[in-house]
């Protein structure tokens, strides 16, 4: 698993965001949202590694 430090800076401000600003409506909201993007990068790559 990556270091903290190793990660992108906006995935850095993000994590600091959830961590110490956003309230529960907008944790929910971010939840799905990451979860929605996760799981099509998931497919997406799961679909490239079948093609090879």
């Amino acid at each position: 698993m990556k270091r903290f430090d190793d990660y992108p800076k906006s995935i850095k401000r993000a994590l600091r965001y959830i961590n110490q600003d956003a309230n529960l409506i907008q944790l929910n909201q971010l939840e799905a949202s990451l979860t929605k993007s996760i799981k099509k990068r998931k497919e997406s790559l799961q679909k490239k590694e079948k093609a090879l």
